[in-house]
């Protein structure tokens, strides 16, 4: 049996650059090279892992690339753990795998050690598993398990996510083809790589396509914009909060490092944000100081990327788009009947080869999960002129008031067109007369404040009446989790 695709186009990319990490420039020819070493190492005489989760805790760095390939060549399973997360949720991801193994560089096993000698788990540094000379490594089917990542976990505790090589290089060869990946492209990354995001939408893009991907340990902004002016980037990928951090440095910077810092982003021939909504004012900041206009898109660590605004065409603000290639889009009412017309809400229902697998461990929740090989994806969106706008999440986002259903995005994207209003947070609040109504938690720009007769009066002008907020909770910062998200069950706490 041939090498899976990605090994193959590795070895013709060779001596190309495809990881800066640490200073360092390191080519696909010792990529291949040290994931090898890796591989044999972890077979340690072994033919096969044979689907064993091996965990790996790195942030990303050519190491994190290395062991990541190390372990899909010797036929385990990866399960990248988060920097961000604490013992009790480290705890539930390694028990939850059933985890063989974990690889941490050598500064953090000190950190593991107490949870792995209590777990009984064997902890490994890289630099224990980067020198063994190469074995024969074993034949792959590209339907093999490959991934396990595991949800954010709103309603319950994380379900792992197993995808197989032939879905991950799905989520991958949808992109290169809608966003044009070219061998030339350079990249900066800094996203989390325990979500899609950063592992499917840049890393295995990137390295996909013969790109070059820059790697920070975590967002450092003043590094990231140098390297920007420099123009040393041709593709930017970020979450909302990352642009807004940055529309504030580029605000409060003199004249001479705006002007090379916009002109760097203008360079650019593609700039993404994802894994949240963008709030419209932020999209036409961005555009304002860059000249750049951001394409959205829209995914879960399900599916991958699943609809996108396009590359050449509209990006249409509070929009994702539409479908991306071999992905197929349906939206669903609550009753189950298909919705075959436009501006109608229903539920995003997704089909096509970059579906996972199977919820680990969980038959009867991925059984619950499908109906009809279509995966049900708990968000809802409208068609509206051809492009898909997201609502929310069924259960968290979607305020069942009046007998209309709500937006909370919605709502959120229009009260930051506020002047006095910096960063805000909807949520639905239970009501004996209208089943549920609007309550927002603000946090002011600096110097300004609100209150909550006089946002009703502003917010009238833009909202129908049942959308006014009917409390307001003014906060100093909004809860968030690890990837700078707000966390809205933590704001219906607040309130209550």
């Amino acid at each position: 049996m041939p090498e899976l695709e990605w090994v193959r186009r590795a070895r013709s990319f060779g001596p190309r650059v495809a990881v800066t990490s640490d200073g360092h420039d390191h080519s696909y020819d010792s990529l291949l090279s040290i994931s090898e070493a890796i591989a044999a190492s972890l077979l340690d005489g072994s033919t096969d892992l044979d689907e064993q989760r091996i965990a790996f805790l790195i942030p990303a760095s050519f190491d994190y690339v290395a062991v990541q390939w190390g372990i899909w060549r010797a036929g385990g399973i990866a399960v990248p753990l988060s920097l961000f997360s604490a013992d009790p949720e480290l705890e539930h991801v390694i028990t939850d795998a059933q985890v063989d193994r974990i690889i941490a560089p050598e500064d953090s096993l000190a950190k593991l050690r107490p949870l792995c000698d209590r777990l009984s788990v064997p902890l490994l540094s890289v630099d224990q598993i980067s020198s063994r000379q190469s074995v024969p490594l074993p034949e792959l089917d590209a339907q093999r398990r490959a991934m396990i990542l595991y949800t954010s976990g709103t309603t319950s505790k994380p379900k792992g996510v197993v995808s197989t090589h032939a879905n991950i290089q799905a989520q991958i060869t949808t992109l290169v083809e809608a966003w044009g990946w070219q061998s030339k492209d350079s990249i900066p990354l800094f996203l989390p790589l325990h979500h899609v995001h950063g592992i499917v939408n840049v890393l295995g893009c990137a390295l996909w396509s013969g790109a070059k991907v820059d790697c920070f340990g975590s967002f450092d902004a003043q590094a990231v914009l140098e390297r920007v002016a420099d123009k040393e980037y041709s593709l930017f990928m970020g979450v909302p909060t990352i642009y807004v951090k940055l529309i504030r440095i580029l605000e409060a910077a003199d004249e001479g490092d705006r002007a090379r810092y916009a002109d760097g982003f203008a360079h650019m021939r593609l700039m993404v944000s994802g894994s949240a909504a963008l709030p419209a004012s932020v999209h036409e900041q961005w555009t304002d100081l860059t000249g750049q206009k951001l394409l959205e898109r829209y995914g879960m660590t399900e599916i991958g990327m699943a609809i996108s605004n396009p590359l050449q065409g509209e990006r249409r603000p509070g929009a994702v788009g539409v479908p991306l290639p071999d992905v197929t889009i349906r939206l669903v009412s609550e009753a189950g009947e298909l919705i075959e017309e436009e501006n109608e809400p229903g539920e995003i229902q997704v089909r096509g080869p970059a579906v996972f697998s199977e919820y680990w461990h969980k038959p009867d929740v991925t059984e619950a999960s499908f109906v009809e090989g279509w995966f049900r994806t708990g968000d809802m969106a409208v068609l509206e002129d051809g492009y898909y706008r997201i609502m929310g999440r069924l259960s968290v986002d979607i305020i069942k008031s009046g007998g209309y259903k709500l937006s909370a995005l919605e709502i959120e994207d229009t009260l930051l067109m506020h002047p006095a209003i910096r960063e805000c947070a909807v949520v639905g609040l239970p009501d004996d007369t209208w089943g549920e109504v609007v309550a927002v938690a603000i946090v002011t720009r600096d110097g300004e404040h609100i209150e909550l007769p006089a946002l009703k009066e502003w917010a009238t002008e833009r909202m129908s009446s049942y959308k006014i907020p009917k409390s307001l909770l003014l906060l100093e910062d909004l809860p968030r989790n690890a990837m700078g998200k707000v966390t809205k069950p933590a704001i219906q706490d607040l309130f209550d």
